[in-house]
């Protein structure tokens, strides 16, 4: 996959001799998706099993919108958070009008926890699941046996393990829900985003592990923490990250992710969507459709996806210790995890929302601002985002 760059995105060149896609997998390293077009590049002629083979680019966080990329890719990853402005937009195809509710509903019966749920807007299915993850906690793993670890929140300030959260882009806002949940709030359900009193608690829970956190970490993204404690001369543990099964095997101290201290997590990851830009071409469409029947196939999802290391919707292949060996047992350890992940809303305006509330959470957090105040400022940003 080749990188884009961070200026916009040029339209690729229309032909009907491949499909377009945009993933944001980490470019240069094994993915489902790569995998699976390398391997219809080598078949020979007349042995294929899509209609069109996919050329991917790569994506990383924080690049365009998703109604700039559909206009010029025909297969793009997204986040669930993301659906409200792009269903909005008009930009996607509904995957049921593609592959047909029966289908449908099969792929999301055999699904761990809410991976297909994720993805549903306004009654219909606008990405299956690609990605699945979830906030976990992370430890070196030959750690893992030396004490035990933290179990609540508590424990998790009180504990001596050198430790940092991950507040980096939109996991601010994210770690803050995390706490909330632990707090009992129904967090996005009404006019405010989270009431007064559960939201303060939250604060003054964050400021105090931001205050045992590495100076030098807990502001920064989930990849660069993860190296961060698999090199091992700082912090080995995290209580709030999401999950990767790579990090397992990956660095000079191999990492083990479980369950966050007495909490659900927020689901993470990503969804595959299909744009409108060609799909009323009949010979685009049926190879569109060909790409996600292949992807939730179970030999994909059960051999292809823990053989690379990524994390699959079907829950068949969490559930299957011979899957996660090479990895450490990442997926029996994090299924329960998973499965009871909370659920992003995806209204539109839900995702400036999450960029300014995690811009206003790290800054908060410097200044060290009175929790209720910044409560109502979360607030006044959810209220201004039109999020309904």
């Amino acid at each position: 996959m080749n990188p884009t760059s961070s200026s916009p995105i040029e339209a690729p060149p229309t032909t009907t001799d491949a499909l377009r896609g945009v993933s944001r997998d980490k470019a240069g390293t094994p993915s489902p998706l790569t995998e699976l077009s390398r391997i219809d590049a080598g078949l020979p002629p007349g042995c294929e099993t899509v209609g069109l083979p996919v050329v991917w680019d790569a994506w990383t966080a924080g690049g365009p919108p998703v109604e700039q990329l559909a206009a010029n890719y025909d297969l793009l990853t997204v986040d669930h958070a993301d659906l409200g402005d792009a269903v909005a937009a008009g930009c996607l195809v509904p995957v049921d009008e593609l592959v047909g509710a029966a289908a449908l509903e099969r792929w999301r019966a055999g699904a761990i926890g809410p991976a297909f749920a994720a993805y549903q807007r306004a009654g219909r299915a606008w990405a299956v699941p690609y990605h699945v993850s979830a906030q976990m906690s992370a430890v070196r793993a030959d750690l893992t046996t030396a004490a035990p670890l933290p179990t609540t929140w508590d424990d998790v300030v009180t504990s001596a393990v050198p430790l940092t959260v991950c507040l980096g882009g939109e996991h601010a806002l994210l770690t803050l829900s995390a706490l909330c949940l632990s707090e009992g709030e129904r967090l996005g359900e009404g006019a405010e985003f989270v009431s007064r009193e559960g939201g303060v608690r939250a604060l003054e829970r964050l400021a105090e592990l931001v205050a045992r956190s590495d100076p030098r970490l807990w502001h920064r993204g989930p990849r660069t923490v993860l190296e961060a404690l698999a090199q091992g001369d700082g912090p080995v543990y995290c209580p709030l990250i999401p999950g990767c099964a790579t990090a397992t095997r990956s660095g000079r101290h191999p990492l083990a992710f479980g369950a966050p201290p007495a909490a659900r997590g927020v689901l993470a990851g990503t969804g595959l969507a299909v744009s409108r830009r060609r799909a009323h071409d009949p010979l685009i469409r049926e190879a569109l459709r060909d790409h996600l029947v292949r992807l939730l196939a179970d030999p994909v999802q059960c051999g292809l996806f823990p053989v690379t290391g990524a994390q699959p919707a079907a829950r068949a292949a969490w559930a299957d210790a011979r899957a996660g060996r090479r990895w450490g047992g990442f997926y029996r350890a994090t299924l329960d995890t998973v499965e009871t992940a909370w659920i992003l809303p995806n209204h539109p305006g839900f995702p400036a929302f999450q960029h300014a509330a995690s811009e206003l959470l790290r800054a908060a957090l410097v200044e060290h601002r009175a929790p209720a105040a910044v409560v109502n400022d979360l607030n006044r940003l959810y209220r201004q985002g039109s999020c309904t």
